[in-house]
């Protein structure tokens, strides 16, 4: 009796470490999934600062020059700002991508190092000393919503130019050397218009002869649009299509059922 009840603990004993580490790495990943969105859907409408043009110079020179050169001429260590725009470095900034942790294939997206008001004076005075792409007016963004031909164009422009890279469903993907194509599931409208307009790390930059405002601005309502709308198929699972899904199915699925398995078979014994 005294064996018997001693295999009984240790099976018990078994699968609930195996629960734990189960336990823990959806916590971990759950926490993660909800760091990187709280990141991604920064509010960063506003593009109005009650700091000076001299505090940004103050600020860059404490925090940017060590990399991009006092004078925005740039460094060994990066590049050189002329021409980069206002609207460039607050989309850096403001997405935790500057200041840069570490050298890497391409800048992170990690918690955003200053305050609004703090990136928009930064990027004022980088704007000041050498003029680049600019913010697009509040009509842009906020105005009237799309029509419903306006965000069938704008989902069949995201498919055409951005899916290849970024997933149909905006999820992103892998690309080569170490690179990737960051989701934007959850990206303002700001920061979707700046990675059109500056095309930051390994994206192209969409000029208004490749897609004309309208285009951009109906791209932008069918993201939002698609940020907003439910999932009728239960849990997405990134959205990343059936290697994801398939995946789900051999860990959890296949996995429970070898688990319910061992389990009758042991206690059988």
């Amino acid at each position: 009796m005294s064996s018997k009840a001693t295999g009984r603990a240790g099976r018990r004993s078994k699968w609930a470490a195996a629960a734990l580490i189960v336990a823990g790495l959806l916590v971990t990943g759950g926490a993660y999934a909800g760091v990187s969105s709280a990141v991604a859907a920064t509010d960063t409408s506003s593009t109005e600062t009650t700091l000076t043009l001299e505090d940004g110079k103050k600020l860059f020179q404490a925090n940017c020059a060590t990399c991009h050169g006092m004078n925005l001429e740039g460094t060994e260590d990066g590049p050189s700002l002329y021409g980069a725009g206002e609207l460039s470095v607050e989309f850096q900034m403001a997405t935790g991508r500057m200041p840069l942790q570490m050298a890497g294939p391409q800048a992170p997206q990690k918690p955003v190092q200053f305050t609004q008001d703090q990136i928009l004076a930064i990027a004022a005075w980088v704007q000041s000393e050498a003029p680049g792409p600019t913010y697009p007016d509040d009509e842009f963004i906020n105005g009237e919503p799309a029509t419903e031909d306006g965000l069938a164009e704008g989902a069949e422009l995201f498919r055409i130019n951005c899916a290849m890279c970024h997933n149909v469903a905006a999820a992103g993907g892998a690309l080569t050397e170490g690179k990737w194509a960051p989701p934007i599931q959850n990206t303002s409208a700001l920061h979707i218009y700046a990675a059109m307009a500056t095309g930051p790390q390994n994206m192209p930059v969409f000029n208004d002869l490749t897609l004309t405002p309208e285009e951009k601005k109906n791209i932008i309502a069918a993201l939002l649009y698609q940020q907003d709308a439910p999932a009728p198929g239960g849990f997405t699972l990134g959205s990343l299509g059936p290697v994801s899904e398939g995946l789900f199915i051999w860990i959890f699925g296949i996995g429970a059922l070898i688990a319910i398995t061992v389990w009758i078979t042991a206690k059988s014994n």
